[in-house]
This record gives structure tokens, C-alpha cells and sequence, in this order.
């Protein structure tokens, strides 16, 4: 029976901007996972601006004492000393709360840009391999790295900053309303209510600015990035000036973009100081007032003054802080945008465990298209019975690598059905399927670590021993051994200090050492040499005993034996058989074969073909 799936997967437009609040409420429960040290850090956060606060309360009284009884020496030795022991008192408290506030909450925030950053990677590496094809890997490193760092900023301005700079308004306002004259009051809310509006709306205007900065910083490392992998090609082509040159129309752009920020940066700073400037004139003028007319003493003037100057501090980074707050939302949205990507490949609610009974592979008619305009395969049914090897001939483009991406699921077929022992694809999780199946790929990419940790990379949990035997069976023991620092040599970026033999050995015995039920040998050997080829395809027939084995040949005489070989042709099987039966047939395959006798040495066409994926990034 024929199983109808969704439609090929087309590349999403970009998804709707996220707000500021949508991206608050993203990080809240992050946060809020640690209520008790977040009460307890918001308990600390009030105590240090009551004390800061009281502090100039203090102040005043000490002023007054002095000023009322300038005659009574004792006054001064007893009431004065009081107070200042209650001043300094005050102050350390302010500091003494404040680290408190700082200690506590601490490992809420480094909890919170943890557990995102884990979660942000464990999703990438869930999307499907249509995300990777597309995606820019130095923009989306950026994009998690400045998201991380913001999530710690905004944690930071708005719990330490903006939050304790509104308790002590409050405050502040609150004793102004009850002890004094009522202008006092309005001024200070006043200048508040414009410094807080113009802060606002002057930011909201460039935000774009720093947005635009973001989306050309990455673009600019993006190629950046790109040039330094492809160091070599940069150097075959002598194309150093290229590569800078367009590194640096990257740069240019942003930097155009960081002048139009900086210059209304400028307006904005100004507007900032004349409003502080202006109600800090005021709220002296009025206090002068007071003082000359006896409504008030010279301790009010000095507490009043204090307040302004508390206030005014904190006040004159608000814009900072504002800015930097809302960049951190521009740098969050972009991390948690990566969160909101759909899994194009999931498990189904009800998947269970692949349950292994001999590994038997059967495409079922089987449709598939990367985009519903370009069609890859069509009704493609054939059986891999198990510990069998069946073989893949075709030219470029006909679909043979298609197959082995299927068969790891990498991407949902749009019509029939590709089971292994009888239970659907997408029936069984990924992790179990893809942990049956072992991949040689044509193109061998090691991680930027030793080589016993690319060999290892196959079973995590794999013994020394193992490791050592896996090399021994792909041929490449030896050789290591030979290196002045043995299994713990590094591999370089991509593997790029190793030769393509070399390589592919690393390939051929990590897949050893994950000792799969299923084999796929896409161009195993495309890479090595003759005397070295025989060698391995000899090993590898080895491995593949009692295994069920898929081959991606271009060399035909590396699966002469195969039980059944087919051959693909614009994503249809054109042939199938026997390596003597196609013979007989005198069809496609025979005409392939003679080509290959009449040049034996001839290099795989295949080995420098892009794959179907390829053609899509």
C-alpha cells in the first residue's frame, strides 16, 4: 500500500518579527525556576535603596543638629556622633545589600543563559538537514552568542538597574509628596515622566540602527568564516584580494550603520542632560526659596539636593540602559527565533524503538522531491534482503545519494513507504534508526580534534582497545601510529591536515566502531589509491558480512559481487540485477562498464559532483 505524505517542505519565509514582551515572556520561566533566590534577591534589592535612601534623611538631621544648637558643645559630642555612626551604618548597608542581591541571583542568570543555550542546541541539531543546507553557520554562531550574552544583560539592567532606580523614585517621591511643598513633587515627576519619554521614543527610532548593525555584522562574519575555511581554494585561485574586498563592502555597510547610530546616540545623550539640568535647577531654586522665606531648613536643602543627586545619577545612565535593554531583545529575538524554527523531521507521538530482526530494507514506491517543482525520485521500489549488499550505479543527479539520506530520514517522502523489517520510517524514532545505520560518505568531514576522538565519535563509550582494533580494520593503525603524537594528533579544521585516503580511513573505522546492523558505502573509496582501494574494498566486504549493505559505486568493479545492483537514471531504476545478468542485458550498465574497462584508471566522475542536497543550498 501506497502512503501519501505532505507536500516537500519549501523554504519558510521569515517568520514574523517578535516583540519585546513576547521575548520577556520567552525568558521568564527560564528565570522563574529559582523563584525562592529571585524573592530573595528582590528582598535584598528593596533593603539597599531603603538605605540608600534614608541615607540623605540622616544627613539632614545632621545638619539641623548643628545648625539649631551651635552653643551646646555635649549636643555635638552625643546627638552628631550618633548620627554619623548610623551614616556609615547606611551606607555599607547600600553596598552590603547590593552584593547580597548580586550573590543570590547570580546563579539564576547563568542557569537561565545555560539551560537556553543547551536547549538552542540541542533544537539545531534536531532540524531538519534543509536547515543546514541554508543556513549561514557563522551567522547563526553569532546569533546564539550575542543572544546568550543579552539574556545576561537584560537580566542585569532591568533586575539591577531600572528595577532599583523605579523603588527609589518611589521613595524619593513619596517623602517629597508628605514633607513638602507640593512643586517639589510635580518637578521631579515631571522632568521623570519627559526624561523617560524622550529616552523612549528617540530609542524606538534607532532601534532599526542597531538592528541593521546586527543583520551586516553577521553577514560580515558569515564571509569571513567562509573565506577561512576555503583557505586553500582562496590560495589555488589567488583570490586573497576577492575575499577581502568583499569582507570589506561587508564592513563598509556596517560601518555606515554604526556612524547613523553613534550620531543619534549624540541627540539623544543631549536631550537626556537638558532635561536633568532643567529640574535640577528648578527643584534648587525652589528649595533656596524655602530656606530664605524660614519654610525650610538648611538640612532640607542639602536632603533635597541629595535626592536629586541620587536620582539624577542612575537617571543619567537610564538612556544607556534603555538602549542596551532593548538591544538586548534585538539580540534575544534572533535567539529564540532559532527556537521557533519548525522540525520539519520529528518523531511521531506515538514512535517507538526500532526493533532489529535481520535489517531487511524495502523502498515501496517511493516519491520524492526536495521542491514540489523538481521531483528527485519516482515510484523507486526495490528490497535490500537482510545481510545482503545491493548496489547504487547511476550518473550525477540521478538520485543514488538521495536514498541513503531517506534512509537516515533526513527528509519525509512524499509518497509511498521506506521500511526496515517492516516498520515505517516514520513510525520509529530517529535516535534508534539512526543509531542502526553506519555511513562511509564520499565526502569525509572530522572534527577539529585528535583522531582518537574522530574514531571514538562512532561509540562515545568505546574502550581504548576498541578504538585500536577499528583502525587496525580500516588499514590506518599503522599510519597513526607512525605520527609523532599517535591517536592523539590533531586533525585540523574539517580534517583538512590529514590527506582525502587518510580521511577516509578515520571514516571507514569510525563506522567500524559503531558496529551498525545496516551499511552505507556512499564512494567508500573514491578518495584512495588503487593499491590502497583493493586493500580496503576487501576489508570492507569483510564488514559487511551478515550486515545489509547499501553501496553508492561509480567503479563498477567494486561491486561486481553485490547481490543486486540498480541503476538509476533520472530518478528512476532503469535496470536491476546481477552484475552478469545487467551484462547480458546490453543496456546502460554494460555500456558503463565498457567505458570503465577501456579506462580503468580513470578518476570517478563522481568524486567531484555536488550532491542533489548540494544543488539546493
Amino acid at each position: 500500500m501506497r502512503r501519501q505524505s505532505s507536500p516537500p517542505h519549501e523554504p519558510a519565509a521569515n517568520q514574523a518579527t517578535r516583540n519585546d514582551w513576547a521575548t520577556i515572556k520567552t525568558l521568564m520561566p527560564y528565570l522563574w525556576a529559582y523563584k525562592w533566590r529571585v524573592m530573595l534577591a528582590l528582598a535584598f534589592l528593596v533593603g539597599a535603596k531603603v538605605a540608600n535612601v534614608t541615607v540623605p534623611l540622616v544627613l539632614k538631621k545632621l545638619i539641623d543638629s548643628l545648625t539649631i544648637s551651635p552653643n551646646h558643645p555635649q549636643a555635638l559630642l552625643v546627638l552628631p556622633l550618633g548620627l554619623l555612626v548610623a551614616y556609615g551604618l547606611l551606607r555599607l548597608s547600600t553596598t552590603l545589600f547590593t552584593e547580597l542581591r548580586e550573590f543570590v541571583f547570580a546563579r539564576v542568570t547563568q542557569r537561565a543563559v545555560r539551560t537556553v543555550a543547551l536547549q538552542v542546541f540541542r533544537h539545531l541539531h534536531s532540524l531538519s538537514l534543509r536547515f543546514h543546507l541554508n543556513r549561514q553557520t557563522g551567522g547563526v554562531t553569532r546569533d546564539i552568542e550575542r543572544g546568550t550574552r543579552g539574556i545576561s544583560s537584560l537580566v542585569s539592567y532591568s533586575l539591577f538597574s531600572i528595577l532599583p532606580t523605579l523603588v527609589e523614585v518611589t521613595l524619593v517621591l513619596g517623602y517629597l509628596v508628605t514633607h513638602y511643598d507640593k512643586w517639589f513633587a510635580l518637578i521631579t515627576a515631571g522632568a521623570l515622566t519627559c526624561y523617560v519619554a524622550f529616552t523612549v521614543s528617540v530609542t524606538e527610532w534607532r532601534t532599526h540602527f542597531r538592528r541593521t548593525m546586527n543583520d551586516l555584522d553577521s553577514k560580515a562574519n558569515v564571509k569571513a568564516i567562509d573565506s577561512l575555511i576555503n583557505y586553500e581554494t582562496d590560495k589555488y585561485f589567488s583570490n586573497e584580494e576577492y575575499e577581502a574586498q568583499r569582507y570589506d563592502e561587508g564592513l563598509k555597510r556596517f560601518e555606515t550603520a554604526a556612524v547613523k547610530s553613534q550620531t543619534s546616540l549624540s541627540l539623544l545623550n543631549t536631550g537626556q542632560s537638558g532635561i536633568i539640568a532643567l529640574a535640577v535647577t528648578l527643584i534648587l531654586w525652589r528649595a533656596t526659596r524655602g530656606v530664605i522665606d524660614g519654610s525650610m531648613t538648611l538640612g532640607d536643602l542639602v536632603l533635597v539636593n541629595s535626592f536629586m543627586i541620587q536620582l539624577y545619577i542612575p537617571l543619567n545612565f537610564l538612556g544607556v540602559l534603555y538602549r542596551e535593554i532593548k538591544q538586548s531583545l534585538a539580540d534575544m529575538e534572533r535567539l529564540f527565533a532559532l527556537l521557533d524554527q519548525n522540525k520539519e523531521i520529528a518523531d511521531a507521538p506515538n514512535a517507538e524503538a526500532l526493533h532489529q530482526r535481520g535489517a531487511e530494507i524495502r523502498f515501496a514506491h517511493v516519491d520524492f522531491s526536495y521542491e514540489s517543482k523538481r521531483q528527485i525520485l519516482f515510484d523507486v521500489d526495490f528490497t535490500i534482503p537482510a545481510g545482503t549488499t545491493t548496489a547504487v550505479v547511476g550518473h550525477s543527479g540521478s538520485g543514488k545519494s538521495t536514498l541513503s539520506r531517506l534512509l537516515f530520514r533526513f527528509y519525509d517522502i512524499q509518497d509511498g513507504a521506506i521500511t526496515i523489517d517492516g516498520q515505517d520510517l516514520r513510525e520509529v524514532t530517529q535516535a534508534s534508526l539512526r543509531s542502526a545505520i553506519g555511513i562511509v560518505p564520499q565526502d569525509t568531514v572530522l572534527f577539529n580534534d585528535t583522531i582518537e576522538y574522530n574514531i571514538r565519535y562512532g561509540r562515545p563509550d568505546a574502550s581504548r582497545e576498541d578504538v585500536i582494533a577499528a583502525a587496525k580494520a580500516a588499514y590506518i593503525h599503522d599510519f597513526i601510529e607512525s605520527l609523532p603524537d599517535g591517536y592523539a594528533t590533531m586533525v585540523g579544521e574539517r580534517g583538512l591536515k590529514l590527506s582525502g585516503g587518510e580521511k577516509q580511513r578515520v571514516a571507514i573505522a569510525r563506522t567500524v566502531l559503531k558496529n551498525p546492523a545496516i551499511l552505507i558505502f556512499d564512494e567508500a573509496t573514491s578518495a584512495l589509491d588503487s593499491k590502497a582501494e583493493q586493500a580496503i574494498q576487501a576489508q570492507l566486504k569483510e564488514i559487511a558480512q551478515n550486515r545489509t549493505t547499501l553501496v553508492i559505486a561509480h567503479r563498477l568493479s567494486t561491486i561486481a559481487d553485490a547481490a543486486q545492483i540498480l541503476v538509476l537514471e533520472h530518478g528512476r531504476i532503469a535496470e536491476r540485477g546481477t552484475h552478469a545478468q545487467l551484462l547480458a542485458a546490453n543496456g546502460a550498465y554494460a555500456q558503463m562498464w565498457e567505458r570503465q574497462q577501456a579506462r580503468p584508471d580513470e578518476i570517478p566522475a563522481s568524486a567531484g559532483e555536488l550532491g542533489e542536497e548540494a544543488l539546493l543550498a
